[in-house]
């Protein structure tokens, strides 16, 4: 594929850069808000051109894939309008900074020729199949509880992460992982997750810092959930407790930082490492393959979006 990059982003080189590069895949377009950045990403990374706007970049006819790292508040409007130029769209995570958008992404995509995938790169990668199947399997007995726990330290004052125009927040960086997760652990024991308790920690009026949340499942399951983006550490377990066992994800959203599963059982702990690649890399070489349906982004944007409304806060992209 041919790939063309909205942004200089500093998600793209382990994102795209690093994936297209091992796969073979060309970077033949580039563009930014300031020329000279594009110009100096271009130049790192061995991108061909160099464009003045995103729209050049989507109108590029030698781009097959674009690749959308830009900030939240803009992941719509360009996802939507790489679709409508026949493009495939790799698009990063949130795919809108709401469920309002998150369908017109998705209407966008049922008339147009190109594909697109929301970037929630853990999902392509050997560890969440590993506890997937797990779980489905019934090797872990019948699923009791999940707790989730996403946390990473505080990144600048000025990074567009903590901007409420920009979709910024912890919920949109990182409780969209974690609600994600939640409902695909949902879709693996049949049962649709409903949040019961919200619980916030702002960093400034409308911005979340973290978050907890408690969610519950048909047949009495739970699953209980934290995310934070100002903690001491770094933290990403995903544990799957049912009546016979254990499984940890130690690293469920990067399962490229520590590929394990941990199971425990009455017989003892036993360690699985899994891949040989990032998950970036299993997402890019399965983009021809996998195309999750839309319907499962709009669900997981309707998770983000009661979350702020349970903790009376505002849904990103709206006044």
């Amino acid at each position: 594929m041919r790939i063309g990059i909205l942004g200089a982003a500093r998600i793209a080189e382990a994102g795209i850069v690093a994936p297209a590069r091992a796969l073979g895949h060309e970077l033949v377009a580039v563009a930014a808000r300031d020329r000279a950045r594009a110009e100096a990403f271009a130049k790192a990374h061995g991108v061909t051109r160099v464009h003045d706007t995103y729209a050049e970049v989507i109108a590029d006819p030698g781009v097959d894939l674009i690749y959308n790292p830009l900030v939240n508040s803009l992941h719509a409007e360009w996802n939507i309008a790489a679709l409508r130029a026949g493009k495939h769209v790799l698009g990063e995570k949130p795919l809108a900074s709401n469920a309002e958008q998150a369908r017109a992404v998705r209407d966008a995509a049922r008339d147009a020729p190109g594909r697109i995938v929301e970037a929630f790169h853990y999902r392509h990668h050997p560890v969440y199949e590993r506890l997937r199947d797990l779980v489905t399997s019934g090797a872990l007995g019948e699923i009791r509880r999940a707790d989730l726990v996403l946390a990473i330290p505080a990144p600048a004052a000025t990074d567009p992460r903590w901007s409420f125009e920009l979709a910024g927040g912890a919920t949109m960086d990182l409780g969209c992982y974690v609600l994600d997760a939640a409902r695909l652990l949902g879709s693996w024991i049949g049962a649709q997750p409903r949040i019961t308790d919200v619980g916030v920690t702002l960093w400034s009026p409308e911005v979340d810092a973290s978050m907890r949340a408690e969610i519950a499942y048909a047949g009495g399951v739970t699953a209980h959930c934290r995310w934070d983006m100002a903690a001491a550490e770094r933290v990403m377990t995903w544990s799957v407790t049912g009546t016979e066992g254990t499984a940890t994800s130690q690293s469920f959203a990067v399962p490229g930082f520590d590929p394990r599963i941990t199971v425990t059982r009455r017989g003892g702990t036993s360690d699985e490492v899994l891949g040989d690649r990032t998950s970036y890399t299993y997402q890019l070489a399965r983009f021809a393959e996998s195309s999750p349906s839309l319907d499962e982004s709009v669900a997981t944007a309707e998770l983000v979006d009661e979350c702020y409304r349970r903790a009376r806060l505002t849904p990103r992209g709206l006044s």
